[in-house]
């Protein structure tokens, strides 16, 4: 009886032993931070704002190089410099996207920064040379207008016309005073062009030839209108002149007993007439190519007219 009591006893402690125990309930899991390496390898709101922030400039940079295609540069002849200024001006009116810059030069220049790509546009006032053309394969010429050359007199000169070989004559220093050709006992004041220009080269080529030389006491100038204000200014004086730049402010003499108007050059009678041309590298694209077809399209043909000088399309 007495060892049922003690297993009795056993029995109880055991279940009592259990109640005193529960199952324990888990500890939450403690928060493991990522490793550096980890965080690399994943994506970010940070890095997403980085990728849209990098392909943000690509369209500025697309709008710039559209903008900058729409920029046409310019530079060579100071005589087509004013008439590239005013069809520049008449194209941006209707193209306000489009930059024109015009600078002058002269016409070597107006080659060389062509043929170099240097500009966009060069521009010359006389025939382009074989050796320019030989030196610039890719150089494209494009004749806007045509141009004739006037000899001009301070207006007190009291001399109406000369033969083409008493023009010679004077620039060449073998006539030098005025009554040598029906004029005032004066001496001759001879301006020029400086070396370089096209008119200088167009009026050499046409009126001097290639054996005789300008007179080196030849006051000389940078620019058509230099030599217009030394002419206005300097009594005795004689000088060759773009057509464009006639004024009243100097005298045009007949040459050969034909006037120097812009009738006569163009139907062939004024003996000193020469192209105006612009040159490209290559064949002329896009706005360039839109600007040389305005130019000689009917409203920039009339521009030239307006401004002095011969249309080349009708």
């Amino acid at each position: 009886m007495r060892r049922y009591l003690v297993l009795l006893v056993v029995v109880v402690m055991i279940v009592l032993a259990g109640c005193a125990n529960p199952t324990p309930t888990p500890e939450p899991t403690a928060t493991v931070e990522p490793t550096s390496a980890q965080q690399a390898e994943q994506p970010t709101a940070t890095a997403e704002k980085v990728a849209t922030a990098t392909e943000a400039p690509t369209a500025t940079v697309a709008a710039e190089t559209e903008e900058s295609s729409n920029q046409i540069s310019v530079a060579g002849s100071t005589t087509v410099q004013p008439l590239a200024e005013k069809l520049a001006e008449a194209f941006t009116a209707i193209n306000p996207d489009v930059d024109i810059t015009v600078q002058g030069g002269g016409s070597g220049v107006g080659v060389k920064s062509a043929g170099e790509g240097t500009v966009n546009v060069g521009t010359a006032s006389r025939e382009v040379k074989q050796e320019e053309l030989d030196t610039y394969t890719d150089m494209i010429v494009y004749t806007i207008a045509k141009d004739g050359i006037a000899i001009v007199v301070n207006p007190d000169v009291a001399v109406d016309g000369l033969t083409t070989d008493q023009v010679r004559d004077i620039f060449a220093g073998n006539i030098t005073n005025w009554s040598q050709v029906g004029g005032p006992d004066q001496a001759i004041v001879v301006v020029s062009r400086e070396e370089g220009s096209g008119t200088r080269d167009a009026f050499q080529e046409m009126v001097m030839g290639k054996d005789v030389d300008i007179v080196g006491t030849a006051i000389l100038q940078s620019s058509n209108g230099a030599v217009r204000t030394t002419i206005a200014e300097t009594p005795y004086s004689i000088a060759y002149l773009s057509f464009g730049y006639l004024d009243d402010s100097v005298k045009a003499l007949s040459v050969d007993g034909v006037a120097a108007t812009a009738a006569n050059a163009l139907d062939g009678t004024y003996p000193i007439v020469r192209p105006l041309n612009m040159l490209t590298k290559g064949e002329a694209t896009g706005v360039v190519k839109a600007w040389l077809d305005y130019i000689l399209s009917a409203n920039g043909q009339q521009i030239v007219v307006e401004e002095g000088y011969l249309a080349v399309t009708q």
